[in-house]
């Protein structure tokens, strides 16, 4: 309607398979600020916040609700019904998202009312219970290992002997094993047990608070590396800081990726404005924090390279070459030294502890999953070996195709870039274990890029299906089969619903009229791909 305060969406109309922008037809409707479609979403994330407290990551001994009149949202038809609830939000959440992307790819909003949704979608998660993860609190726990003497490389959060509660809320598959995190981010987390001590709510709150740094610096370098790369500062806010794989796993979560994708953007953009020195420093400490950094690290080398003098390419890539691991190794011998206090490598060998976890989402696991089904209904074989011998083999697949999208980067500039955010999501999904949200580690860069609105779609489609296959309570959802077919069909609803208003035809003829009346016609004013 004309008269609505959110501008009515756009009906694309293109023909299959055409280029997009060929197939435009402007749409007369002046902007106009998303107020519905921001608080839509806002309600949807206080109703992701008032569904955790019965259905998230809740606390084994809650000083809030604990067993006073609202302990019945933790059990049976009250637990049922935060789960209700807590879903709804998510769909509300999603609904605003997509409604959010129509009104960007007709060109009707701008980069401002992107941010203050993502602004507002967030504002309710930062007090809320962990959603759909529990890894926050082995973040306190290893914090809390650190500060009081006990090396989090060595040793599991369950030979702690102090701070029980911050202890007994770790997951129980992590009570007994080593960190996997960088040292800095072991600091980082010491700092907050320090400040918060026992008390745990506290300790998720300044955790939140902590990683919002990396949003901070995400949110300052994409506009600077959308001028770079190519893309529409718009579209890469609605996909890097909007989506909700952001806002639910990375700050609802929360999880640490936020703050090394942080240093890593940062460090991206430092480099592609000729400041190397600095753009291997921000990725180092970056991989300080979640090790998967160190996989742009090769790539910023040839972009050092080619912004050295001369012609040599090969005394540049040495001279660059030489001057980054230089680099690398004092920022990694400091930041190690200084995190933990002496130079302890047990890290490297902590990264093994991921690889506990096995689920199908995992191509390589899904595979040797699979494999093991079909010979399981001959033979009564076990499963790991399976699992071993196709991880194995994605390990040397994603070599391979590491080095070769390393060398194919070697004329520097927005290409190594590309490679490098492809490679860091090959490794999120060859390198066991894939985590929904470590797609977001390649995602973030890749979202400066300019994309085509056929892609955006199937991004929706994937990061609703991402942040669905985890329980709100942090459990699997997997291998739930008609869990799983529900979230295949929301997600390709929703991916539908970017590029068609009400796809099915759901809200009625009404709705039609609603668009007819208000003059949005066919496809956006501004394609993704310019």
């Amino acid at each position: 309607m004309a008269t609505t305060t959110d501008p009515a969406p756009e009906v694309p109309s293109l023909a299959p398979g055409a280029p997009d922008e060929a197939h435009r037809v402007r749409a007369r409707v002046p902007s106009r600020f998303p107020y519905r479609t921001i608080s839509l979403g806002t309600i949807g994330s206080v109703l992701l916040l008032l569904g955790a407290l019965g259905a998230g990551g809740v606390l084994i001994r809650d000083p809030v609700i604990g067993t006073g009149p609202l302990s019945w949202v933790r059990y049976g038809h009250g637990r049922m019904l935060a789960n209700a609830v807590l879903y709804t939000g998510f769909g509300l959440v999603v609904w605003a998202w997509v409604r959010l992307g129509r009104y960007m790819l007709a060109g009707r909003i701008g980069s401002r009312p992107i941010l203050i949704a993502a602004a507002c979608w967030m504002g309710p998660l930062l007090v809320s219970p962990p959603l759909f993860t529990r890894d926050v609190f082995s973040y306190l726990g290893q914090g809390a290992q650190l500060l009081h003497g006990l090396d989090p490389y060595a040793h599991g959060p369950a030979e702690l002997n102090v701070l029980p509660d911050v202890v007994q809320n770790v997951h129980p598959v992590w009570q007994t094993t080593p960190a996997p995190y960088g040292p800095l981010f072991l600091l980082v987390a010491k700092g907050v047990v320090a400040l918060t001590g026992d008390d745990v709510i506290a300790g998720v709150i300044v955790t939140r608070l902590v990683l919002l740094l990396g949003l901070g610096a995400m949110v300052w370098a994409l506009p600077r590396l959308v001028r770079r790369l190519g893309g529409k500062l718009p579209i890469t806010l609605w996909l890097a800081v909007a989506s909700p794989m952001t806002v639910i796993h990375l700050v609802g979560g929360p999880h640490n990726d936020l703050l090394m994708l942080g240093f890593l953007t940062v460090g991206v953009l430092a480099a592609l404005e000729s400041k190397h020195v600095v753009a291997i420093v921000l990725v180092t400490l970056g991989m300080l924090i979640k090790p998967t950094a160190a996989v742009a690290l090769p790539f910023l080398v040839w972009v050092w390279a080619n912004h050295l003098p001369g012609d040599n390419r090969g005394r540049n890539f040495l001279k660059a070459g030489a001057a980054s691991v230089g680099i690398f190794g004092v920022v990694f011998v400091v930041g190690t030294w200084v995190s933990l206090g002496s130079f302890n490598l047990g890290w490297v060998a902590g990264l093994q502890a991921p690889t506990l976890v096995t689920n199908w989402m995992n191509f390589p696991t899904g595979i040797g999953q699979l494999a093991h089904t079909l010979v399981h209904l001959v033979i009564n074989v076990p499963e790991s070996p399976f699992i071993n011998v196709a991880r194995l083999l994605a390990v040397a697949a994603l070599g391979v195709f590491a080095v070769r999208q390393w060398w194919k980067s070697r004329f520097g500039g927005n290409e190594a870039v590309f490679r490098m955010s492809m490679t860091l999501l090959a490794t999120a999904i060859l390198a066991p274990p894939t985590l929904p949200w470590y797609l977001t580690w390649g995602f973030v860069v890749a979202a400066a890029f300019p994309w085509r609105r056929r892609h955006l779609a199937i991004v929706v489609g994937v990061a609703v299906f991402l942040v669905m296959a985890y329980y709100p309570t942090g459990e699997q959802a997997l291998y739930d089969w008609w869990f799983v077919v529900l979230m295949i069909g929301v997600g390709v609803y929703a991916a539908a619903s970017l590029l068609r208003p009400d796809p099915l035809g759901l809200l009625g003829a009404w709705r039609r009229q609603s668009v007819a009346e208000g003059g949005a016609v066919t496809s956006p004013t501004s394609s993704a791909t310019t």
